[in-house]
């Protein structure tokens, strides 16, 4: 039996699907639509809501295996391996992928170990290689200097992780059709060495992960003391602090405002890059924002390769005038 379809690991959280899946959901139709072949959303849980269920059809998935199990409720390494190990026995997907979460950084590495299959972390883009159908996974390497296209044509399943807010979610179509199946996990699958004995949820300071604006600052503030000239443009359009790598090197912020690679992945309406050259690593962080604007003295920065709006100019010059322009603006409105 060959190895036939496209998996994505859907998440959920006291039985609601998470959002991550239906931006997985978007990859994964791409990845289908190219083998021309079905897209299944694999997720495991207990009492998993069943609307979110069909909602995962509505946004492309032309089947959900929802494996449940009291055991299965919250994330526990070797009974989510064991059953997803158990699914990919049955049905042999050609291509996994999921989410490069907690739990997707925990479970993909694992299962792709007992199943010998290839697995990339962190990949920036998904494709598929004309000829062979193999996945080709394209990730930042090298420290964010070069981008590495990985394949793996003798391993199957080929598995791969995808940052988090790096794409927008599928978009739902009312009445699409796909099968749904509830399937009870074998009680043998469920045995764990480890115990849950708490959950404390990570406060994000600054809510860059959910923010709709953005402003970030690159090395182009010069110092620290620079940050200042940004803070009425945060004020004038509601939106957080966000930084390149290189100013949380220098000190001038800390580690929770990085956007990039080795931070965090950002999909806001609006991304406003103050003095940010547009390293690869950076880039892979904020892309797919809505509406990018950068602001850069350099006409030939990388950040504009990216950009809808470019303003070659001295940033010390135009974000005092870019923040008056938009708090008048907002008065009058």
């Amino acid at each position: 039996m060959d190895y036939k379809g496209i998996w994505i690991l859907a998440e959920q959280s006291a039985g609601r699907v998470q959002v991550i899946s239906h931006e997985l959901l978007t990859r994964g139709r791409d990845l289908a639509g190219k083998r021309q072949t079905e897209l299944t959303a694999v997720i495991f849980g207990n009492n998993i809501n069943n609307n979110d269920l069909q909602e995962l059809i509505e946004r492309g998935a032309d089947r959900v295996l929802a494996m449940e199990a009291f055991a299965l409720e919250h994330f526990l390494i070797e009974p989510y391996a064991a059953c997803m190990l158990h699914l990919i026995t049955q049905y042999r997907p050609e291509i996994i992928i999921a989410g490069a979460t907690s739990t997707g950084r925990t479970l993909m590495p694992y299962v792709a170990i007992k199943a010998t299959a290839g697995l990339t972390a962190d990949c920036t883009v998904l494709d598929i290689e004309e000829g062979t159908g193999n996945l080709l996974q394209t990730r930042p390497a090298i420290g964010g200097n070069i981008l590495a296209t990985i394949k793996t044509p003798k391993c199957r399943p080929q598995m791969a992780t995808v940052r988090p807010q790096s794409t927008q979610p599928a978009p739902r179509q009312a009445g699409r059709k796909g099968t749904v199946e509830r399937l009870q996990a074998p009680s043998h699958l469920l045995v764990s060495r480890m115990q849950r004995i708490n959950f404390v949820k990570n406060q994000e300071e600054h809510g860059l992960a959910h923010a709709n604006a953005i402003v970030s600052v690159g090395r182009g503030i010069k110092k620290g003391e620079n940050l200042k000239i940004i803070h009425p443009l945060i004020k004038a359009l509601g939106a957080a602090l966000g930084a390149s790598r290189e100013v949380i090197d220098r000190g001038w912020l800390s580690y929770s405002h990085q956007v990039g690679l080795s931070g965090k992945t950002v999909n806001p309406k609006l991304y406003v890059a103050v003095g940010i050259s547009g390293s690869i690593q950076h880039l892979a962080g904020m892309q797919t924002s809505e509406n990018i604007i950068a602001i850069n003295s350099d006409p030939d920065a990388q950040i504009f390769r990216v950009a809808d709006i470019g303003v070659a100019g001295n940033l010390f010059d135009i974000v005092p005038v870019l923040a008056e322009k938009i708090r008048q603006a907002r008065m009058i409105s």
